[in-house]
């Protein structure tokens, strides 16, 4: 599918949806847990529902009624599955679910879309060896499809977390496990998605110690809890509203925004009203206007999936703006590094890539043709720079857009937005 953008004066009040950290949290959590759990207002996409299909082949009965996931959980003991389990594109999914059927006993095989089955996997798959359980890649080359059979028994590893998503797979399920597990990081990145997931063990009482993101030693034998609870707004998605308005001019409201919950995107607000922007936080919502921005050097090593946003604020800021030390951007859907790089230079942009980042300078864009490689995060950052360049943008896998804000276009069009998908 094609999105055609024009350039257009957008602005007002948006309610951002759930967010795709927590709502992946939640349901896995409350499938691991006894009994009937409530989550409310989750993200409702492909990611989300790619979560849901495989808690629900490990054991799970999920509904969905009133806007709400009805989770029955299989307390800490997922089945086998009859099938092949299929995550689709979320790469989230297939890094907890593969740890989480771990826990039983037989075999599970996992694999997803043609982007999934090239992202790393490697040090997760050593890890569960490590840990008492089986895996492999089918192909020998660390990643899906991935064969795994349990059962999880605790222990020690080490782990190289190039992305946070290993980490967090395993903080969820060693609680479960028959012995105590101690993890030892070599390497870190994207320490907020980690947050997340202790925010969660904090919620249920879990036992475990975070030894400065250095080590952490997770009790065996514990149990997770129903529950009742309300997901947060999404501040990824709100990332494009945000940088929307800043590079613009115009004003946005945005709603359903929580600033004392622990997801590292909502520092964009913080680095874009440091860059000129005009942010007002309140309880339950943010507004932002731009007011014109310049260019600064930025550590995007804790919120990836923001480069590509911040790569079009870079576009419109005076000066040099620098993303830097997110190497890890490269595993992602796409190399949205090189992928934005790419497609913004067919926009005119004066941009650079680096190993680690981008180099960008204020341009003067220009709507033509470019690519979104199947990429959601792509497909909205260059939805947004089209709103704001000369003449009419075409972005192809527009249908990419599902995978986290099926609603994207929807919202742009009713703030005043000239957006079509066909």
């Amino acid at each position: 599918m094609i999105l055609k953008v024009k350039k257009s004066k957008v602005s007002g009040k948006v309610r951002i949806p759930g967010s795709k950290s927590h709502t992946i949290r939640a349901l896995f959590l409350a499938s691991l847990a006894e009994g009937k759990s409530i989550i409310r207002d989750p993200l409702i996409s492909n990611d989300a529902l790619s979560a849901v299909e495989v808690c629900k082949a490990l054991g799970a009965k999920i509904d969905f009624v009133d806007n709400n996931f009805i989770v029955d959980g299989f307390s800490g003991g997922p089945c086998t599955p009859s099938d092949v389990i299929n995550v689709g594109n979320s790469g989230t999914t297939l890094r907890i679910g593969v740890t989480l059927a771990a826990l039983g006993e037989g075999y599970s095989i996992f694999t997803g879309d043609y982007q999934v089955r090239r992202r790393p996997l490697a040090p997760l798959i050593k890890a569960i060896n490590n840990l008492g359980a089986e895996a492999f890649s089918t192909n020998s080359n660390g990643t899906a499809p991935v064969v795994i059979r349990g059962k999880l028994k605790g222990g020690k590893t080490d782990l190289d977390s190039v992305t946070s998503q290993f980490l967090s797979s395993l903080l969820i399920s060693s609680p479960m496990a028959e012995n105590d597990t101690e993890i030892v990081v070599t390497r870190l990145n994207e320490i907020p998605y980690v947050d997340i997931t202790t925010w969660w063990l904090d919620k249920q009482g879990i036992k475990y110690e975070n030894h400065q993101y250095k080590s952490f030693y997770i009790k065996g034998n514990q149990k997770y809890k129903s529950f009742d609870v309300t997901i947060p707004g999404d501040f990824s998605s709100a990332t494009f509203f945000a940088v929307l308005a800043a590079i613009s001019g115009e004003e946005f409201i945005l709603e359903n925004l929580d600033v004392t919950d622990p997801q590292g995107d909502k520092a964009v607000f913080s680095i874009l009203e440091d860059m000129g922007a005009k942010v007002t936080r309140l309880k339950d919502k943010i507004i932002i206007k731009g007011n014109g921005l310049c260019g600064r050097d930025i550590d995007m090593n804790a919120i990836p999936d923001a480069l590509p946003a911040m790569a079009v604020a870079g576009c419109f800021a005076k000066g040099e703006t620098r993303l830097l030390n997110v190497p890890q951007a490269r595993l992602k859907e796409t190399d949205r590094i090189h992928v934005m790089c790419e497609q913004l230079g067919k926009m005119g942009a004066d941009i650079q890539e680096l190993e680690d980042g981008l180099i960008i300078r204020e341009s003067k864009l220009k709507g033509c043709k470019v690519n979104g490689y199947d990429d959601h995060r792509i497909v909205m950052a260059l939805a947004v720079a089209g709103l704001n360049s000369e003449g009419e943008t075409l972005i192809d896998s527009a249908e990419a857009i599902n995978v986290t804000f099926p609603e994207f276009v929807k919202y742009m069009n009713e703030c005043g937005g000239d957006m079509e998908i066909y």
